[in-house]
């Protein structure tokens, strides 16, 4: 099932998510694709730090390839490099999206994703997809073509009122394009157990009926060294609190139905 990580917001987790329950499944033996959509790329330098070389294909020539240039007939996994991780693929990002998104929304080319990601679909038990910071050809393109939505959030109020309009458009495209897509639960990301503002801000999350995932992800400066050093956390330190957190949250994805904090605690 492939699953998008999405925010409007920047600076939520994003990358760092998509690539760490990524690695987690490739550990556990699941043949897992990373496709990096955001021109930053952050994920596929996570993923690849110095193997990246300016010559590997990209998902740009995914793209370009829909638009009829010179990929014509060229499957969608020749766009795919290996990793230094065993199981972990990835379909890089290259800043020529830029370039290429008025080309690719004049031309229609929004469904074109999801037919690569249903080429790839038996070559993968896992595919998560890095979007950018923004709702624009390329998130929206991976909306379409994925089932889930896995959405990270951080505990302060700007990120709360973006993430009700975030939940809007997401329906809309479920509506409109992809009536098999559900948001598998929302990522508190960077939580602080002891601050009291954190923790007012989920409980309402919670109170309201959206779909908080359990367990939060708590704060450590390892992953900036995860980050520095190219290495997931599992890889680096897989007994460390957050990497524990990480493994429990995709045990809570694996089976396609995410367990939500309102659930269980409406349960309890």
């Amino acid at each position: 099932m492939p699953l998008v990580v999405f925010n409007q917001k920047g600076g939520v987790g994003k990358s760092t998510i998509t690539c760490n329950l990524a690695a987690i499944s490739a550990s556990q033996g699941l043949r897992t694709l990373v496709i990096d959509l955001d021109p930053q790329g952050n994920s596929s330098s996570y993923l690849q730090g110095a193997q990246a070389s300016d010559d590997q294909p990209t998902v740009a020539g995914l793209f370009e390839h829909s638009l009829g240039y010179s990929f014509r007939g060229v499957p969608p996994a020749e766009f795919i490099v290996s990793t230094p991780h065993e199981g972990l693929d990835l379909m890089p990002s290259s800043p020529a999206l830029n370039e290429l998104q008025a080309k690719l929304e004049s031309r229609q080319k929004i469904y074109k994703l999801r037919e690569a990601l249903q080429q790839l679909a038996n070559d993968y038990d896992r595919i998560y997809i890095d979007t950018p910071p923004a709702l624009n050809f390329y998130t929206r393109s991976a909306l379409i073509g994925a089932r889930g939505c896995l959405i990270p959030f951080d505990c302060d109020d700007f990120s709360r009122k973006a993430l009700y309009t975030l939940m809007d458009n997401v329906q809309e495209i479920r509506a409109d394009h992809n009536p098999e897509l559900v948001v598998e639960g929302i990522v508190v990301n960077q939580f602080q157990p002891r601050a009291n503002l954190p923790q007012r801000i989920v409980n309402e999350l919670i109170e309201e009926g959206l779909p908080v995932l359990q367990p939060y992800l708590p704060s450590s400066v390892k992953i900036r060294e995860s980050h520095e050093q190219s290495l997931p956390m599992i890889y680096m330190e897989p007994n460390h609190k957050l990497t524990q957190a990480l493994v429990a949250l995709h045990g809570v994805l694996r089976g396609g139905v995410a367990k939500t904090a309102a659930k269980t605690r409406r349960r309890a």
